[in-house]
């Protein structure tokens, strides 16, 4: 399609103490960009966060940009949640669709790519585009499903794997959000508003492979779940409370 010359992508993606990862983050996207002729460098801004790292994530971020033109970097000096430093990223994108994803490389880069067509193939000024994971181990899927369930039936509304990746959507879109949260609850914030907004949702499959490096900052057994699932349901009554439109 043509419209690659008018339609401009960002994609933020938060790193807290990801030094290993993200050489392979810029060599993954490196690849996805040549192979694919029609997303260049030219249509597409990546946005690394330093969020806050205690390791030399912002050193190896700042040495490989020269190298990665199509990249650039947000600086977060203290961690204040993943939310928080998505939101940085977000503020620094200047794609007329914007969105993020992972550092751990759970969500391959290539995903990013296949939101970007789907996009274009459908022309649309007002997409929300998700990922929906396949291949998760038995247990978080189960997790998940029980979210899924708990959100849609309480907020009324069908919300699915809610913290699948990517997540993009329009520009003009997220200049409407007021007060998003600055932790995990920013997924489902950003599903809640898209829905309120009436964008089209758009759910594809994307692949769940295992982390390469480090350890998962949040989901680190069932304590952790257990606090996330808290966070969430009193994330879920404050949104319902304010009846945020």
């Amino acid at each position: 399609g043509g419209g690659y010359n008018y339609m401009k992508f960002s994609i933020v993606i938060p790193c807290f103490n990801e030094e290993k990862n993200i050489p392979l983050i810029f060599e993954r996207f490196n690849t996805v960009l040549t192979s694919s002729e029609e997303v260049t460098e030219r249509v597409f801004e990546l946005i690394l966060v330093d969020n806050g790292s205690r390791d030399s994530t912002r050193q190896v971020i700042q040495s490989l940009l020269p190298n990665n033109v199509f990249a650039k970097m947000a600086v977060v000096d203290v961690n204040q949640g993943y939310g928080y430093g998505i939101l940085q990223g977000l503020g620094m994108a200047q794609g007329d669709y914007i969105g993020w994803t992972h550092a751990d490389l759970q969500t391959d880069p290539a995903d990013v790519v296949s939101a970007v067509n789907i996009i274009e193939k459908n022309g649309a000024p007002n997409l929300f585009i998700k990922g929906n994971r396949r291949g998760r181990p038995l247990f978080d899927t189960f997790f998940t499903v029980g979210m899924s369930v708990f959100e849609s039936l309480y907020m009324n509304m069908r919300l699915v794997d809610i913290n699948a990746q990517p997540t993009i959507f329009p520009f003009a879109f997220y200049k409407e959000w007021k007060n998003p949260p600055h932790d995990f609850a920013l997924d489902l914030y950003a599903l809640y508003m898209a829905q309120k907004a009436h964008l089209k949702a758009v759910r594809f499959p994307v692949k769940f492979p295992p982390r390469l490096h480090g350890q998962s900052h949040w989901n680190t057994g069932l304590a952790a779940k257990w606090k996330f699932i808290k966070r969430t349901i009193e994330f879920s009554t404050k949104l319902k409370k304010e009846g945020i439109s």
